[in-house]
């Protein structure tokens, strides 16, 4: 089988573009509602990874910490409804 020297050119300058996690190095906890609120939408929803460029990994530890703020109180489930909302 032989590869076209194209598709690894392609491949390789894919790779290269892609950003580093916004949180790495960052303590991702429940606690620290600051950080969380960045990470759900005006509607209370949690954005997900192909908009925010956060890895895999850290994406499954922010959703559990957003989770787990939600059940303690510390930030909304879901946000009332404003169409003037900025933000």
């Amino acid at each position: 089988m032989v590869i076209n020297p194209k598709f690894i050119l392609k491949n390789t300058v894919q790779m290269a573009n892609k950003a580093p996690c916004p949180l790495t190095g960052l303590n991702i906890d429940y606690k620290n509602t600051d950080l969380l609120k960045k990470y759900t939408t005006k509607f209370g929803k949690i954005v997900p990874r192909y908009y925010s460029g956060v890895s895999l990994k850290n994406q499954k530890k922010l959703a559990n910490a957003i989770k787990k703020a939600r059940v303690m109180a510390l930030i909304p489930f879901v946000k009332k409804f404003d169409p003037n909302f900025e933000g």
